[in-house]
């Protein structure tokens, strides 16, 4: 199970973490990841960490403005994002798998998502 926090309300130029917390075999020897959802659009990739935390991957529209990171022992993984935009307002989910991809259909587990409203 998944459990993602830390979504709210923010205005743009501020910065926000969100907290994916995980719980039996998802986040065992997991590697996890974000992706966001804006209304109206299609689930686009944010960042992924492999289980050691030793590889991170991107996506372009967010890339240099969030860090992934992770703390195994605490089963948790953070997305620290900085500089929001409004066009960064959408739904956040933390998903699990088994390798740090960048498209979300390997993906085995998902959680609840968390909301993130930038105003501008």
């Amino acid at each position: 199970q998944l459990q993602a926090s830390g979504g709210g309300l923010v205005q743009a130029g501020d910065s926000l973490r969100l907290s994916c917390a995980a719980s039996g075999r998802t986040g065992s020897s997991s590697a996890m990841a974000w992706f966001r959802q804006a209304p109206g659009k299609e689930r686009e990739f944010v960042a992924a960490i492999s289980w050691s935390g030793a590889t991170t991957n991107y996506g372009g529209s967010v890339n240099g403005r969030v860090t992934i990171s992770r703390d195994n022992a605490k089963n948790t993984v953070y997305l620290q994002m900085n500089s929001l935009k409004s066009e960064d307002t959408a739904v956040y989910y933390c998903a699990a798998g088994r390798y740090p991809y960048t498209n979300q259909a390997p993906y085995t587990y998902w959680g609840q998502g968390t909301q993130v409203t930038v105003s501008s």
